[in-house]
């Protein structure tokens, strides 16, 4: 489907839903850009765009919001529905999990006209598609659920999951058509998955997994991972504005690693340089500017910010004077 198409398609659902007919009329020629309508991954997002300069005003929770900055029209979506929508060039990007993205590929493969693109790994959203059994069950590890019953709200990667193992265990048997037949039974459940082991309906569940702590609750235990997921941006093969879609990439990309960095400054001996700039190398090199008391130099480097209390005292030891972090809000690299 062509992106007009599926531009006219987003602007009869708002039709449909009452949606102000200046918001119809501004949202040609923008670049749409579905976002997370609520879940995990939306207040993170909204950070993102934040940061990014990418200004809005949403007004009364509705599901369009035109940029103010840029000819960009938001659309809010359930994450799980964002990987359609771009796939089908109803919008020209988005932002959702990994493991929808991976989903949707399971139950509808790309081809040539349709299909996402991962733009960029926006790190945040970590998560695992896990296979989960009960803790004090006979089930030790995934093969022992071969024939059983499985519940998951991942359709898709389950049945390509257990598919796979069948073949290996060679107990796939071909149907009329000539395709594996499944002797795994794949039954879908919307939300509390990890209820389903307890209340009886399935041996073991595929479901997302952050810290574990409410598998833990619920009794399970994990015997494999299906797919590892953090937040993605994805677009359409054809987008509306490729060149609109690298700026937004760069942006955000700046954002990302900016919370990843801290920039450290010191003074040192110039004497005393080599040794501090191992323990500062900087993500190109560090920058030195020469100090107006003689034999010293200042120092400027990018730093991860999860070592830089260890390279503080690094530097400490090795001579260096009047050592600061400075917190980064953008970058470009």
């Amino acid at each position: 489907m062509s992106l007009v198409n599926g531009r006219r398609k987003i602007q009869e659902r708002m039709e449909m839903a009452d949606v102000d007919s200046n918001y119809l009329t501004s949202l040609e020629g923008r670049l749409v850009f579905a976002i997370p309508k609520k879940g995990r991954l939306q207040q993170p997002t909204l950070d993102l765009l934040a940061g990014s300069d990418i200004r809005f005003r949403r007004e009364n929770r509705r599901d369009i919001a035109l940029v103010l900055n840029h000819d960009i029209a938001l659309v809010f979506l359930p994450a799980a529905d964002i990987p359609l929508f771009v796939a089908r060039g109803h919008v020209d990007l988005g932002i959702t999990g990994r493991d929808q993205v991976l989903e949707h590929e399971a139950l509808l493969p790309p081809t040539e006209k349709s299909g996402v693109e991962e733009v960029l790994d926006l790190g945040f959203g970590r998560c695992k598609l896990q296979v989960q059994v009960p803790a004090r069950g006979p089930f030790k590890e995934p093969k022992d659920l071969l024939g059983k019953n499985i519940v998951t709200s991942y359709d898709g990667l389950t049945r390509r999951y257990f598919a796979h193992l069948e073949e290996q265990a060679g107990l796939m048997n071909e149907d009329k058509s000539g395709r594996g037949q499944l002797k795994t039974e794949i039954d879908h459940a919307s939300g509390s998955v990890e209820t389903a082991c307890a209340l009886g309906v399935a041996d073991g569940i595929v479901d997302l997994v952050e810290s574990g702590e409410t598998m833990r609750v619920a009794g399970l235990k994990a015997v494999d991972t299906v797919i590892e997921s953090t937040a993605v941006l994805i677009k359409a093969k054809h987008p509306l504005n490729q060149k609109l879609v690298d700026l937004i990439a760069s942006r955000l990309n700046g954002v990302i690693t900016a919370q990843k960095y801290v920039l450290c400054q010191y003074n040192i001996e110039r004497s005393l340089l080599d040794t501090a700039i191992k323990i500062t190398p900087g993500t190109t090199a560090p920058t030195i500017t020469t100090l107006e008391m003689a034999g010293w130099v200042a120092v400027s480097a990018m730093v991860e910010s999860k070592r830089i209390a260890t390279v503080m005292d690094e530097l400490t030891a090795c001579g260096a004077k009047d050592v600061l972090v400075l917190k980064i809000e953008n970058t470009r690299r």
